[in-house]
């Protein structure tokens, strides 16, 4: 398996990013996708609407969407196993608009990736 790593969209594109891969299901504010600089917009793999706006990013609520999105995950074999193919081949970038670098889903679905 190749390299898998997270990061904010915001940040500038590195040449060790390797395949750039925006994970989330709503596009970020703020950026064109020129500036993405994406190789893959991967709307299929976020939570869902419901569980992204139940989380609403609140640390307190990280253990709980955890455990419901690696279920989420889990269901979703299609998608999973399209993004595991991915990064079999090449290094990964998973990208993501949250401001939290710690409390976010492209951590999550970055560690399930990596685990199964």
């Amino acid at each position: 398996m190749g390299f898998i790593q997270t990061k904010r969209i915001y940040e500038p594109a590195e040449a060790h990013d390797g395949e750039r891969i925006l994970v989330d299901r709503i596009w970020p504010r703020g950026i064109s996708k020129h500036d993405a600089k994406l190789d893959l917009w991967f709307r299929e793999i976020a939570p869902t609407t419901e569980l992204r706006k139940w989380f609403g990013h609140d640390p307190a609520r990280f253990e709980e969407f955890r455990h419901r999105y690696r279920e989420e995950l889990t269901a979703n074999t299609q998608a999973v196993e399209q993004l595991r193919h991915l990064a079999d081949c090449k290094d990964i970038t998973l990208l993501y608009a949250a401001r939290d670098k710690h409390f976010n889903h492209a951590i999550v679905l970055a560690t399930f990736l990596q685990r199964t």
